[in-house]
């Protein structure tokens, strides 16, 4: 079944990666610049979560009970790496099912975090149409402070300080996974580190791409 599925995505391009790595950016880019589809999975997240059972997905559902304290103050860093519901896979079966809806031309880029390299890794009948961007904590920090989403979630806690550090420690262990899947499934990945500008890392991309 994996097979046939991959071969059906055949023209999908895939990018993943941690929080803060580039992803959006360098995804546009690509579209823009080479006529391919977007997908954002983020911008699905609140239309997945909703086309989602309690069966299907039970700690979304857990999730969603949470108030914001709950789910970022009242649990570690490690506990919340591991019960968060994307980083398990959690909805990535309606990816799938979109991107399957969506027509072969002229192509489709889809990136987001939840791109798993152990859940896409099956659906490439080429696995140079996906890469994994995985920025270092420093850059990661720098990016949202950049694009002035840094508060936007811990804001909406009793203790954003606190609130914030329990995030970027997750959102760290949770790249360093990436790292480790991607290796071990020998796929493509790159370290964003703010060495390498944005025109070269969308050349990079593109290359390994084949594009």
């Amino acid at each position: 079944m994996s097979a046939e599925l991959a071969e059906r995505l055949r023209h999908v391009y895939w990018i993943g990666g941690g929080s803060g790595g580039g992803k959006s950016t360098i995804a546009r880019r690509l579209a823009d610049r080479y006529g391919l589809r977007l997908y954002d999975t983020d911008a699905m997240m609140r239309e997945h979560t909703e086309r989602s059972s309690v069966a299907d997905a039970p700690m979304l559902a857990e999730f969603v009970r949470m108030d914001f304290d709950e789910r970022w103050l009242h649990r570690d860093p490690r506990t919340m790496l591991e019960t968060f519901h994307w980083f398990r896979g959690e909805g990535f079966g309606h990816i799938v099912d979109d991107l399957l809806a969506l027509p072969a031309a002229p192509g489709v880029l889809v990136e987001g975090f939840r791109l798993l390299p152990r859940l896409v890794r099956p659906l490439l009948a080429d696995p140079r149409h996906a890469v994994w961007l995985l920025p270092t904590p420093e850059f990661r920090r720098y990016a949202l402070e950049h694009r002035g989403g840094t508060w936007s979630v811990a804001g909406r806690t009793s203790d954003p300080p606190r609130a914030l550090h329990n995030l970027l420690t997750r959102d760290r262990m949770f790249t360093d996974r990436l790292a480790g899947e991607v290796r071990a499934l020998d796929l493509p990945a790159i370290e964003v580190d703010g060495t390498v500008g944005e025109d070269e890392l969308t050349a990079r991309v593109a290359a390994g791409f084949g594009l």
